[in-house]
């Protein structure tokens, strides 16, 4: 399945929320769907959200009316604005349209359009390479037989190539390491529940779905071998933003002796950001916690709290695994050596 397709004037998504009931495919056709796809987590997971996020500023520049590149670079940051609006927390956003702004150049405005859908093309391609590249690495860190628990989504799906977290477990299991899986729900929008299950079924992976709050239970019996997730932002000090419920499962995997990793492109580190204070958090909407789908779950006018990340500390992540390699304390040292 192609998570993620470009058909020279449209885009081609897997809507996500429709998953696992049903295979959807969404055509989108200019840069104000794909931001909406992006908004709604149609599309989702940090690396997919930069993939797609530098289509959708192509497919904006393709519609842009310009007499010159000068006037067309003007027009393409209001593009650029609606898409980085979108989510704030995923680093791979931002900096993908970033590259994107700075391959807007060409003798002129035709030119300057198709360096922006081969610099699209691009990303896409290196955004895959480094999946492959740290699945790899990843697995020598899971021992023969192990179980692993796993939170959120960060296979295929979260990164239109091979996977982050979940494609070093997936990797593992074809090199016949036997590895179990514990997934756990997650929040927002159930993504482990709907999504990582649908994968590791589709993987072949032997897995068991938990409630978030039963982690600690099975960390504290022994049954938890390592902890891996992904990351949609690493500071420079190695403090990672992912998906909330993330920094309670570093914190009991440290209580119980248990190797927590982070699995994640370099893509995902952002060295302009000092610590994980300074990450900007996404708050979603109150009805992902007040609702299942359209039932409500809550009396009405209940109040909400519905943070989409959170932040682990650096002390608690045993290593955190890239393409170029795999980093360990002092985590400034070793990402500012990457």
């Amino acid at each position: 399945m192609k998570v993620i397709e470009w058909h020279s004037d449209r885009l081609r998504i897997v809507d996500q929320t429709r998953l696992p009931r049903e295979e959807t495919y969404l055509e989108l056709n200019d840069h104000h769907h794909v931001a909406a796809a992006i908004k709604e987590m149609r599309i989702r997971g940090a690396p997919a959200i930069g993939v797609a996020a530098a289509y959708g500023i192509a497919l904006g520049g393709l519609r842009i009316e310009a007499e010159s590149p000068g006037q067309f670079r003007q027009l393409l940051k209001e593009v650029v604005s609606e898409i980085t609006a979108t989510r704030p927390t995923a680093i791979n956003l931002s900096t993908a349209a970033s590259r994107m702004e700075q391959a807007a150049v060409g003798r002129d405005v035709a030119a300057v359009r198709q360096s922006l859908v081969e610099e699209a093309v691009k990303i896409h391609r290196e955004s895959y390479q480094a999946d492959d590249s740290l699945s790899q690495r990843g697995t020598a860190l899971l021992g023969e037989g192990a179980t692993v628990l796993t939170h959120c989504n960060t296979g295929p799906l979260a990164t239109a190539g091979y996977g982050t977290a979940l494609g070093v477990i997936m990797r593992a299991q074809r090199q016949g390491k036997k590895i179990n899986v514990l997934v756990t729900e997650t929040r927002p929008l159930c993504q482990g529940a709907r999504l990582t299950t649908w994968e590791l079924k589709e993987a072949g992976v032997p897995f068991k779905l938990i409630t978030d709050s039963m982690a600690g239970h099975f960390m504290s019996k022994g049954q938890v071998d390592a902890v891996i997730t992904g990351a949609d932002r690493i500071a420079a000090n190695g403090d990672t933003a992912n998906k909330i419920g993330t920094y309670s499962l570093a914190v009991l995997a440290k209580e119980n002796g248990v190797p927590f990793y982070v699995a994640a492109p370099t893509t995902t580190i952002d060295p302009e950001t000092a610590t994980g204070e300074d990450i900007p958090i996404e708050e979603r909407s109150p009805e992902e916690v007040t609702h299942l789908g359209e039932a409500a779950i809550a009396p009405e006018g209940t109040e909400v709290l519905n943070p989409a990340f959170d932040v682990t500390p650096h002390r608690y992540i045993t290593a955190i695994i890239t393409e170029k390699g795999i980093i360990r304390e002092p985590y400034g040292e070793g990402i500012g050596n990457i």
